[in-house]
């Protein structure tokens, strides 16, 4: 097939040359950008008057056609176009002549896959913000299932102070949290038209790029050309957001596999979410939450390989951008399918109470309530922490726990202990007493999730502005 631009050239390209060059294989999803933003462009023609109003007619009522067409799985993609979009033009002149020609006008194939992606990442901000919502919804959910149940706070992966399971969910939401407001700076970093600088220097033509902006609900105009047609830095910002997102899922997932093993026993997976083994009959493995785990490394390769693609690019286009949309599509995909299935995932495991409670009684968790019980009583912090110290190896010794050391052995070690001393060790007393902004108090955790809920209220609207635009 003669190529698009290839009036210049005295020979075909080679085969291996036009299947390396190709991109139509993954740039494909991009159809639906691809055709609205065409579309805006044969109506910014016409009202300008570079094209007639006719040929404008044709030209959309054309791509509203293949629009149908390959949403109905009529259309067959060529690689030999390269690209989703010379395989759309393609077409387009091949149904309707000489006016699918001249849509072409006052652009190029640089400037128009920025609008495509620009385009395509602020519609997969939106939907991946729909989920992100759903999943802190679900945190938020089992959090407040669970602002009263015991479970040892840990630190070097030694038990350290008790808290709340609903402290361990909130802390994740705080994540999530941040996460969003990374997003909604993708979104911004997106919402900048970049159509009408062409291949880097603009047009001769008297174009209207603010009405095409209009059009398509861009809050700005790249004012720049040399800019517009080279700027991946909101990909390089989705990358980065996607990573960040992924190790908290991932962070979370180390959680899950922990305390769904024997040796925790904090939690069970529902079996819709676990797998077996095909040799050991009694298994129930995480594999979600491992899946997980693994592709966040994947996720990091993707922003390490798009950094190290920009580093180096002199302005304004070169064909290595072509790379900026693998790795994309492949994190997009991840994070999509991570959120959904882990928000399912929490909202149908069991939590094992007794279990926790026993571990948050079980250890020496409660020490640094029992330093400040001293300092309430006058002593230095640093003199308290030796005492204590003390009674913990005392306690050791004896194969004990503090709780279940004698007053008159603590009387040993100071005259100021007292009898009131076994109730500020209990972990119930020691989680109640933590009541600061942000403790794990069971009522400070209720204040945690009536904020969340508020959080995500102000998130969700900020989605409904987004969806609009799309």
């Amino acid at each position: 097939m003669t190529k698009l631009w290839g009036g210049r050239f005295s020979k075909n390209t080679n085969e291996m040359v036009d299947a390396f060059n190709a991109s139509i294989e993954f740039d494909k999803r991009l159809y639906r950008e691809d055709i609205r933003g065409s579309i805006s462009h044969a109506a910014m023609l016409a009202k300008c008057g570079i094209i007639s109003e006719k040929d404008a007619e044709e030209i959309i009522s054309g791509l509203e056609k293949i629009l149908d067409d390959i949403e109905n799985g009529n259309f067959t993609f060529d690689e030999s176009l390269e690209d989703i979009h010379m395989n759309i033009e393609a077409r387009l002149t091949e149904r309707i002549g000489a006016a699918g020609a001249r849509l072409h006008t006052a652009r190029s194939r640089n400037d128009q896959v920025a609008l495509d992606m620009h385009m395509y990442i602020k519609r997969e901000v939106a939907e991946i913000a729909d989920l992100l919502i759903h999943f802190e919804e679900a945190l938020l959910s089992v959090a407040g299932k669970h602002t009263r149940t015991l479970v040892p706070g840990y630190t070097h992966l030694q038990r350290a102070q008790p808290v709340t399971y609903a402290h361990y969910l909130l802390a994740y939401f705080g994540m999530m949290k941040r996460d969003f407001y990374r997003l909604s700076g993708v979104w911004d970093g997106a919402d900048i038209m970049p159509l009408g600088a062409g291949a880097l220097a603009g047009t001769t033509f008297p174009i209207d790029r603010f009405e095409v902006a209009k059009k398509l609900n861009f809050a700005k105009v790249y004012g720049n050309s040399m800019d517009a047609v080279s700027d991946r830095d909101y990909i390089a910002d989705f990358l980065y957001f996607a990573s960040v997102l992924m190790m908290h899922l991932s962070k979370l997932s180390e959680e899950i596999c922990l305390w769904s093993s024997s040796e925790f026993c904090f939690i069970e997976l529902d079996d819709a979410f676990a797998t077996g083994s095909s040799m050991m009959p009694q298994k129930k493995n995480p594999d979600i939450a491992e899946l997980v785990r693994g592709k966040t490394g994947r996720i990091y390769g993707h922003l390490q390989a798009m950094l190290v693609t920009l580093k180096g690019l002199p302005l304004a286009y070169n064909k290595d951008l072509q790379e900026d949309k693998e790795g994309l599509f492949d994190a997009i995909d991840t994070v999509k399918f991570s959120l959904a299935v882990y928000r399912e995932m929490l909202l149908s495991m069991t939590v094992n109470t007794e279990k926790m409670a026993q571990a948050a009684v079980k250890d020496f968790s409660n020490a640094t309530d029992l330093a400040d019980y001293l300092v309430r009583k006058g002593v230095p912090f640093r003199e308290a922490h030796e005492i204590v110290g003390k009674c913990v190896a005392h306690a050791i010794g004896q194969g004990k726990f503090l709780s279940e050391i004698p007053i008159k052995e603590y009387k040993g070690m100071s005259d100021l202990f007292e009898e009131d001393l076994l109730e500020a060790l209990k972990s119930e007393n020691c989680v109640a007493a933590r009541r600061t902004y942000g403790g794990p108090a069971a009522e400070e955790n209720e204040k945690q999730i009536a904020e969340g809920a508020a959080e995500i209220s102000q998130q969700a609207e900020l989605l409904a502005c987004w969806q609009e635009k799309l």
